[in-house]
């Protein structure tokens, strides 16, 4: 059984119930024709390299995507073409989640499922974050739950695996935008205040300004 045939086995055991049936209509990984090299296999060969070196690697992983969404409409036949891009991503994300230092395909991963297995996907969410000591996958991992219009959640993930101390300040500031956009006015302040632990004190003044206003305008009363 060839390493294709068997990560999409894979993938269709493991994925939301709702994208299995689209999994089954379109290969996720498109396969070349045969006696035909596809124009994007050379480079797609040269990004998966650079994945496998460094799962975390966004501009590779994005630009792959892209193949693998072009791949998935070209062969795409049946049933809504969008769900079969998704299902290509996705399997492609699944493939990548594999080393224990993935931490960006596992957003990815949380962003397609949010809506069909939500607990499935702060699971993935909250692994990308335990897995990335700088934060930056918090902060990514708040930012995907506030755009699907679910901050309580983000607010949530976000109590429970920053450290201001350690992090980068954008995870500070995607905190504090959950709790304000959460109706938990009071909370955002006391972590707008937790945000001075950060040893780039002069970095946290500016932010904290800015935050300061989206608190004040919160609570309906001008800025100190």
């Amino acid at each position: 059984m060839s390493l294709l045939e068997k990560l999409r086995r894979r993938v269709a055991r493991s994925a939301p119930e709702s994208i299995k049936p689209a999994l089954r209509r379109v290969d996720p990984v498109a396969k070349r024709s045969s006696g035909h090299g596809h124009p994007d296999d050379r480079r797609e060969d040269a990004l998966r390299a650079r994945l496998h070196e460094d799962p975390n690697d966004e501009s590779a992983f994005v630009e792959l995507a892209g193949i693998v969404r072009r791949r998935a409409a070209e062969n795409h036949a049946e049933g809504d073409p969008r769900r079969a891009e998704d299902d290509a991503v996705w399997a492609l994300a699944e493939e990548m989640a594999g080393s224990s230092r993935a931490w960006y395909p596992l957003l990815e991963l949380g962003r397609l499922s949010i809506h069909d297995d939500r607990e499935g996907a702060m699971r993935r969410l909250a692994t990308a974050a335990e897995r990335d000591a700088t934060g930056g996958a918090l902060a990514q991992a708040l930012s995907i739950l506030r755009e699907e219009g679910l901050p309580g959640d983000a607010l949530g993930l976000g109590v429970g695996h920053w450290r201001p101390r350690e992090h980068r300040i954008d995870a500070g500031v995607q905190l504090v935008h959950a709790a304000v956009e959460a109706g938990r006015v009071s909370e955002a302040r006391r972590h707008l205040e937790a945000m001075s632990l950060h040893p780039d004190s002069a970095r946290v003044e500016v932010v904290q300004a800015e935050l300061e206003r989206v608190i004040a305008g919160a609570e309906g009363s001008p800025a100190r």
